[in-house]
């Protein structure tokens, strides 16, 4: 992943969201911090217009948005940048909850789906998710699980040598605070969840993507670029 700071962003007022780069266990991360009763969190896909996003300035470009703080993508997508699984933007479903496993990481079960409220944000796993039908301003559905009630999923490997600048997102039990966090460098399944898990002690956490994971974080500088993406999830503060 290559990533370039945006000297523009470093002056200015203090920033809401509450990011930084930390080490673990010898790999390089960064994490950005959501206070989610008090920031304006939400999931992005499509424009007034119904065309595709696909970046993090087209959001700014939107007219209810006067600035980004946060923003990275939030779950796999198809070529067409239509999410893979389940989503939910602004109370609009536009895909189903996928609950048999599949091809890809997102099969690799169990999986989960990341569900946002205007006070609360919370990782269920897909099937609990399902049975409980919580209500949901936005969703995305990804996978798979990282950590799922305190355990990692059964699927890692702590010798495996499959590595990848990888993304997701922890909650604490309350639903108080969602925690994004991408890898630096190319990191493990294993140890991408021992992150959230171990380092940042979240009871649930839920992988988005590897490879084309991308991070725009205005208190750090730093808006990274490449592919054009589907599900974005972001903090924004709202037009006047």
């Amino acid at each position: 992943m290559r990533w370039v700071v945006l000297a523009g962003l470093l002056a200015g007022p203090a920033h809401a969201v509450a990011c930084e780069d930390f080490s673990y266990q010898g790999r390089s991360y960064t994490s950005c911090t959501v206070d989610v009763a008090a920031e304006d969190l939400r999931l992005f896909l499509h424009d007034g217009s119904g065309d595709v996003l696909g970046s993090f300035s087209a959001i700014e470009d939107l007219p209810d948005v006067d600035k980004l703080s946060f923003a990275m993508n939030a779950g796999m997508y198809h070529e067409d940048r239509s999410p893979v699984g389940h989503y939910i933007e602004n109370g609009q479903e536009a895909m189903r909850v996928i609950t048999n496993a599949g091809p890809g990481n997102f099969g690799l079960l169990p999986n989960g789906v990341f569900c946002v409220n205007d006070q609360t944000a919370q990782v269920y796993e897909t099937l609990d998710y399902d049975a409980k039908r919580p209500m949901c301003r936005d969703a995305t559905q990804s996978g798979p699980m990282l950590v799922i009630d305190g355990a990692l999923h059964p699927r890692f490997l702590p010798d495996s040598t499959s590595r990848n600048i990888r993304n997701g997102v922890g909650t604490t039990s309350d639903g108080s605070t969602a925690i994004f966090v991408i890898s630096n460098e190319a990191v493990t399944f294993h140890e991408f969840g021992s992150v959230f898990r171990d380092h940042l002690k979240l009871p649930n956490a839920l992988y988005f993507d590897g490879k084309i994971s991308r991070l725009y974080a205005s208190a750090l500088g730093r808006s990274d670029f490449g592919f054009q993406l589907g599900p974005i999830v972001g903090v924004v503060n709202p037009a006047d």
